[in-house]
C-alpha cells in the first residue's frame, strides 16, 4: 500500500495561467491598422502582386495569378476601411478562420464568378497577399484549416529576410536532435510569426512565440518538445535579446510571489485579516528567504484562517474561543492522505498529522508578534491583539522530536545493511544495459543479438529514429524497448546513489554540483595534490569541501565523460530552484541530460524516480510494510553520517563534513546499534576487572584450562578461523558467511566460491517461485560471501607473516558488520 506524502506544494495553488503571466512581462507585438505596403492604391497592389518575386513562371500560372489578384482587390475594395488591412477585418473573414471561403464564395456568387477556378485562385491569391505584408492575420486565423501554407509560402515569405532564414536553418542543420520535417516545422513557424506580426526575424519576440505556441496547443498541432525546440532555437540564435528567459520552461513558471498573491491564492472572505496576514507577511519578509515565507503563508492563510472560516463563516475576530481554538486544533491533528489499497483502488483515510506541532508554532509565533510590535507600534498592531489560542507546552516537541529520532533510527537500521545489494542491483545493471545498447547499436534492423545474458532483436522501424535511438524487442514478444533510454536511466541511477553515499550531500547541493565544484589542494607538507568537492550553500549557506576518494573520482569521471559527450566541454544549462522559485544562470551541472535537442537540469523529482527504479530491481522488501523498500535522497546522508561514525571518524568532523552547524544534529543522523551498545557494555566490563584486585583471581583449575584450549580448537570452521573471544557466543547464529569475525582461509577459496554460486542459484530459485521471505536474507548472504572472497584476494598480496595471522580476540575496524554489509 503506498500513501501519497503530505508537502506545502499540495495547497499552492494558482488561478493565473503561466503563459499569461510570462506576456505580461514579454508582450507580444500588435498588429497596427495601417502601414506601407497596406496602404498602397489599387493600381499599386496589382503591380506589387503581379510581379517578381510573386510572378510565376509560364503565361497560363502568370494568368491565373493576375485573375486571382483581381478579384482579391474587387472583394476587399468592396469592404469598409481605408486600409486594405482595415478591409480584410471589415470582411467578417478573421473571425471564422474555418470557413472564410464561404464569404468570399458568397460574395463571388453574387459578382456571378462563383466557379471552383475562381475560387482557386482567390484563395492562391490572398497567401500572396500575406506574404507581401499588405494583409496580417492573427495567429489564430493562420494556423486555422482555410489557408494552404505550404512550402511556397514559406519560401515567399523568406525572400523578405533570406539571411535570418538561412542562419535558423544553419541552427537546425547543427542541431543532432533537429530532424528534416522537424527542420521544415521551424521554418514554417517562425514565417508564420513574421506574417502575423511583420518585421524581420531578428523583430521576432518572446511573447510572440509565445502566443503562437499556445495558438497551435489549443489546435493539438505541436507536441511539447517541439515548443521547447523552436524557443531554444530562436534564442540560441540571440533573437529574443541578453534578457529573455534561456529557456521556454521559464516563461511558465511564475517565480516568487508576492505577500499579497500568497495570501490571496486562499480566497479569505474576511478582507481585514487578509490585510493583517499581508502586513504580516511584509513585516517578516526580510528576515525569511523565500521558501520560509511560502510556508509561513500557507500555515497562517491556508491551515488557520482559511480553515477557521470555512467551519465558522462569518468570522472576522483572533479573539478565539475556547471551543473554536480546541475544533481548529483537533483537525490539525488529522490530514486525509491518498492510499493505494492491495485491490489497486484508491481511498481517502484519515491519518495523524506528523508534523502537528509545527503547524501551531507559526500561528502561537503569529499572536506573540502582534502583542510584542503593539508596544512598539499601537496604532498599527494594537487593534489585533487577542489572547493567544496556543500554550507554550503545546509546543513542546521534545517527545515528538525523541519519536522522529525513533523513527529515522529504525528506518537507517533497516537500510544500512542491505546497501550493498542496492549498489551492487545498480552497478551490474548499469553494465548490463550498456552491454545491450552498444549490441543493439550494431545489430541491423531485424537482426537477433544476445548481451548481458538477454537476447532480443532490433525492431524494424517505419520512421527514422532519432540519433542514438534504439528500439528492440524480445523474440517472443512484440513489446518494444527503447535501449538508449533504458541505459540512461540505469547510468544516472547508478551515479546517484554512488554520490548520495559517498559525499552524504543533500538533493538540492547534489544538483548543484557542476564542473567547478572540482578543485585541488596541495598539501604543504609534502606537496601531495589532494582532490576536493566543493559544495555550494544551501541550507546553512555555508560552503564546504569535501575529499574525493579514488571511487568517487571514478563516478564523477564518468559523469564529465556522459555530459560532455567525449568533447571534454560541460555544456551551460539553467536550472530551476524550487526553494526560491528563480531561475539560476547556466553553468556546467554535471547532473545533466540530453532530452530532445537540449541539455536540461535533473530535477529533484527525477532524482526520487531514478532511486525508485533503481530499487525495483533489487526485490528488497520493507519490513513494516512489506512493500518493497524505498529511499529516499536524505536516507544516504544518514546512512553516510551512521557509517562514518561508527567506523571511527570523530563526531565533529563528520559535522563539518555534513554541513551542520550544530553537533547534536550531526549525532541525530546517527542511528544507535544494539550491537553498538553491547559491545561498549562489554568494554566496561573489561575495564571494571582490571581494577578489581589481583588476589582475587585464582589459578584455573585443569577443567577449565582444557575447556579454553579447546575454545580456540573449536573455532576452526570449513572456510576459515572464527575470531569471537573467548566465552562469547556466535551473535550470528553460525551463519559463518555473513559474520565479520570469519577470517577465511585462503585455501578454501574453492568452497567458497562454490557456496557463492550456490547461493546464486538459491536467489534465482526464489525469484522463480515467488519466495520473497528469503530472497532478501540470501543476498545478505550472497554479499558476505563476495566479501569474504575480495577478503582472500587482498590478503595474496600481503607477506606471508601477515597473510597467515588471524585476529585471536577482535575484529579488525574494516572487518565490522557496516563495513561487510552483515547481518
Amino acid at each position: 500500500m503506498s500513501v501519497a506524502i503530505e508537502h506545502p506544494d499540495t495547497f499552492f495553488d494558482t488561478d493565473e495561467p503561466p503563459a499569461r503571466t510570462a506576456l505580461v512581462e514579454f508582450p507580444s507585438r500588435s498588429t497596427p491598422s495601417e502601414w506601407t505596403a497596406t496602404c498602397q492604391s489599387p493600381e499599386e497592389l496589382f503591380v506589387q502582386l503581379t510581379s517578381p518575386p510573386f510572378a510565376l513562371e509560364g503565361t497560363a500560372y502568370q494568368a491565373r495569378r493576375i485573375k486571382g489578384v483581381q478579384l482579391l482587390i474587387e472583394w476587399l475594395a468592396d469592404q469598409p476601411g481605408h486600409s486594405w488591412q482595415q478591409r480584410w477585418h471589415g470582411s467578417g473573414a478573421e473571425g471564422v478562420s474555418d470557413s472564410w471561403r464561404v464569404l468570399q464564395a458568397t460574395w463571388l456568387r453574387v459578382n456571378g464568378n462563383d466557379t471552383r477556378r475562381h475560387r482557386e485562385v482567390l484563395a492562391h491569391a490572398l497567401a500572396v497577399a500575406i506574404s507581401a505584408d499588405v494583409l496580417r492575420p492573427s495567429l489564430a486565423w493562420l494556423t486555422g484549416r482555410g489557408l494552404a501554407t505550404g512550402g511556397h509560402f514559406v519560401r515567399t515569405l523568406s525572400a523578405r529576410d533570406p539571411e535570418g532564414f538561412a542562419r535558423l536553418g544553419a541552427a537546425c542543420d547543427t542541431n543532432p536532435g533537429v530532424s528534416l520535417a522537424e527542420k521544415t516545422q521551424v521554418l514554417h513557424r517562425a514565417a508564420l510569426l513574421i506574417a502575423a506580426k511583420g518585421g524581420m526575424l531578428c523583430d521576432i519576440a518572446v511573447g510572440d512565440v509565445v502566443e503562437l505556441l499556445d495558438t497551435l496547443a489549443q489546435r493539438r498541432v505541436v507536441a511539447v518538445e517541439g515548443r521547447l525546440r523552436f524557443y531554444r532555437l530562436l534564442a540560441d540564435m540571440g533573437i529574443f535579446g541578453p534578457d529573455a528567459p534561456a529557456t521556454l520552461q521559464a516563461l511558465h513558471t511564475l517565480g516568487q510571489r508576492t505577500p499579497e498573491e500568497l495570501i490571496d491564492r486562499y480566497h479569505l472572505a474576511c478582507h481585514p485579516v487578509r490585510d493583517l496576514l499581508v502586513d504580516y507577511l511584509k513585516e517578516r519578509q526580510p528576515a525569511l528567504d523565500y521558501n520560509s515565507l511560502e510556508t509561513l503563508a500557507w500555515s497562517l492563510g491556508k491551515l488557520f484562517w482559511a480553515d477557521l472560516e470555512a467551519h465558522h463563516p462569518g468570522i472576522d475576530s483572533l479573539h478565539l474561543s475556547a471551543k473554536v481554538a480546541g475544533a481548529w486544533k483537533l483537525r490539525q491533528r488529522t490530514i486525509t492522505k491518498t492510499v493505494t489499497t492491495e485491490e489497486g483502488k484508491k481511498v481517502q483515510v484519515a491519518a495523524e498529522r506528523i508534523n502537528y506541532r509545527q503547524c501551531l508554532t507559526p500561528v502561537r509565533a503569529f499572536y506573540l508578534d502582534l502583542a510584542h510590535w503593539a508596544v512598539e507600534d499601537p496604532g498599527r498592531w494594537a487593534f489585533w491583539v487577542a489572547p493567544c489560542p496556543i500554550g507554550e507546552e503545546e509546543i513542546n516537541s521534545k517527545k515528538s522530536k525523541r519519536h522522529v529520532k525513533s523513527r529515522m533510527d529504525a528506518r537507517t537500521r533497516e537500510r544500512l545493511p542491505v546497501l550493498p545489494v542496492v549498489v551492487r542491483s545498480v552497478a551490474t545493471r548499469r553494465t548490463a544495459t550498456a552491454e545491450l545498447l552498444e549490441a543493439g547499436r550494431r545489430a541491423l534492423p531485424g537482426d537477433t543479438f544476445s548481451a548481458a545474458g538477454t537476447t532480443l532483436v532490433r525492431a524494424v522501424t517505419r520512421r527514422r529514429p532519432r540519433p542514438g535511438m534504439v528500439w528492440a524487442h524480445e523474440p517472443d514478444s512484440d513489446r518494444r524497448r527503447d535501449l538508449a533510454r533504458e541505459e540512461e536511466l540505469a547510468f544516472w541511477a547508478w551515479a546517484i546513489i554512488e554520490v548520495l553515499r559517498a559525499t552524504g550531500v543533500r538533493a538540492e547541493e547534489l544538483l548543484e554540483l557542476s564542473h567547478h565544484a572540482l578543485v585541488q589542494y596541495r598539501l604543504p607538507t609534502t606537496g601531495e595534490v589532494i582532490p576536493l568537492l566543493q559544495i555550494v550553500p544551501s541550507k546553512t549557506d555555508t560552503e564546504r569541501l569535501l575529499v574525493v576518494s579514488p571511487e568517487l573520482a571514478e563516478v564523477l569521471s564518468a559523469i564529465i565523460r556522459r555530459v560532455s559527450n567525449g568533447s571534454g566541454t560541460v555544456p551551460f544549462v539553467p536550472f530551476y530552484d524550487e526553494h526560491e522559485r528563480v531561475w539560476r544562470a547556466p553553468a556546467p551541472l554535471l547532473f545533466q541530460r540530453y532530452i530532445g535537442s537540449e541539455n536540461r537540469a535533473i530535477t529533484p523529482s527525477s532524482v526520487r524516480q531514478f532511486i525508485i527504479s533503481a530499487l525495483a530491481h533489487t526485490d528488497l522488501v520493507d519490513q513494516t510494510s512489506g512493500m518493497p523498500l524505498h529511499y529516499t535522497p536524505h536516507d544516504f546522508r544518514r546512512i553516510m553520517i551512521t557509517d562514518a561514525i561508527m567506523n571511527g571518524l570523530p563526531p565533529h568532523i563528520a559535522q563539518v563534513i555534513a554541513g551542520h552547524q550544530d553537533i547534536n544534529v550531526t549525532m541525530g543522523y546517527k542511528a544507535v546499534y544494539p550491537e553498538e551498545a553491547i559491545q561498549a557494555h562489554l568494554a566496561f566490563l573489561a575495564r571494571r576487572r582490571s581494577l578489581r584486585p589481583s588476589d582475587e583471581y585464582r589459578t584455573p583449575t585443569d577443567e577449565e584450562w582444557q575447556e579454553f584450549l579447546g575454545h580456540f580448537e573449536r573455532r576452526k570452521v570449513s572456510i576459515g578461523t572464527c575470531a569471537r573471544a573467548f566465552s562469547t557466543p556466535c551473535i550470528h547464529e553460525h551463519a559463518c558467511v555473513r559474520c565479520p569475525m570469519l577470517w577465511p582461509d585462503p585455501e578454501q577459496e574453492p568452497r567458497l566460491t562454490e557456496i557463492r554460486d550456490n547461493l546464486t542459484a538459491r536467489i534465482a530459485e526464489a525469484e522463480r517461485e515467488g519466495w520473497l521471505g528469503e530472497i532478501e536474507g540470501l543476498h545478505v548472504s550472497l554479499a558476505g560471501a563476495e566479501e569474504k572472497l575480495n577478503q582472500m584476494e587482498h590478503r595474496r598480496n600481503l607477506p606471508v607473516a601477515v597473510r597467515f595471522t588471524a585476529p585471536l580476540t577482535t575484529a579488525t575496524t574494516s572487518d565490522s558488520p557496516l563495513a561487510n554489509g552483515g547481518s
